[in-house]
């Protein structure tokens, strides 16, 4: 499909804290993507420190000296390179954000624009992401590519588990939405990101880490569920196994737009106004949990 929009899944293993060497191995990944055609290269989650964890208080202060800013050297290096070499660059990274701390992404366009900041949104509170700002809405963007405009939204890991997340980007005109993992993709997780494509017809890349890190099996589900006769097809057009590569997925874009044209999910057959109950802060048994955050 030469007219397909290619992702690159840069499904890595990290040096940990070590951020330049972590950076030149993302742009050596990226080179290896651009060679293979991709549009769009999308990293693993908090790529700039590996998402490694802390396992103290005195590591906790270690791993908060890891964050840096939008406008780092990190992020300018990603910036260069997608210039130069005319794709689009989704680099993940533990943001420095004002007097706090984010699980962010930037989109850079092939013109070395970034055109999508997002921070995450449904942070792990039970986890060592308790000390990160969740991120306070979605977005989506218009992005330039050489197979002409699409509309791209993000979400990171955990974000994946909560349907309202992908439904808020569809409703936002979403085509494509970007996953930045860093869990385990095993069965349950895989059906969660096919039932998010199925129910609001939309393309959702993720990328994952590498074994041992993580379990790899980085994917992609094109979003278009039945073929024109209406028979079920298999919308997976990726998975990765366990080791480290650049996996590519391809995006029919005039397929899945004239798919969503026809079909009867994503916006056209919705009730919001029995919702209601979605944005009640209210929580009851056997759901509370002391540590999460609202």
């Amino acid at each position: 499909m030469s007219n397909a929009l290619r992702i690159g899944l840069l499904q890595l293993n990290s040096f940990g804290f070590d951020q330049e060497k972590n950076l030149q191995k993302g742009l050596a990944f990226c080179k290896k993507a651009k060679e293979m055609g991709a549009d769009i290269v999308l990293f693993p989650e908090m790529w700039n420190i590996g998402y490694t964890f802390y396992k103290s208080l005195r590591g906790q202060a270690a791993w908060k000296k890891q964050a840096v800013e939008r406008d780092s050297e990190f992020i300018r290096q990603y910036i260069k390179v997608a210039k130069e070499w005319n794709f689009a660059i989704a680099i993940t990274y533990l943001e420095k954000y004002k007097k706090a701390f984010r699980n962010a992404v930037v989109l850079i366009d092939r013109q070395g624009k970034i055109v999508l900041h997002y921070a995450k949104v449904h942070t792990c509170d039970f986890a060592m992401e308790s000390v990160c700002m969740p991120g306070d809405d979605f977005y989506v963007c218009d992005l330039d590519t050489e197979k002409g405009l699409v509309k791209i939204g993000a979400m990171i890991c955990f974000d994946r588990e909560f349907p309202e997340a992908a439904r808020i980007l569809m409703l936002k005109g979403a085509e494509i939405i970007l996953v930045p993992n860093a869990c385990s993709l095993e069965q349950n997780r895989m059906a969660q990101i096919n039932s998010r494509a199925f129910e609001n017809m939309v393309g959702i890349a993720v990328a994952n880490y590498a074994a041992p890190q993580m379990d790899g099996n980085s994917t992609a589900f094109d979003g278009i569920a039945f073929d024109e006769k209406g028979i079920s097809r298999d919308m997976m057009i990726t998975k990765a196994g366990q080791v480290e590569g650049v996996y590519l997925a391809d995006f029919d874009l005039k397929k899945l737009r004239d798919y969503r044209k026809r079909e009867v999910w994503g916006n056209a057959y919705r009730k919001p106004k029995t919702y209601q109950l979605l944005t009640s802060k209210k929580v009851l048994d056997p759901f509370i949990r002391k540590d999460a955050k609202r």
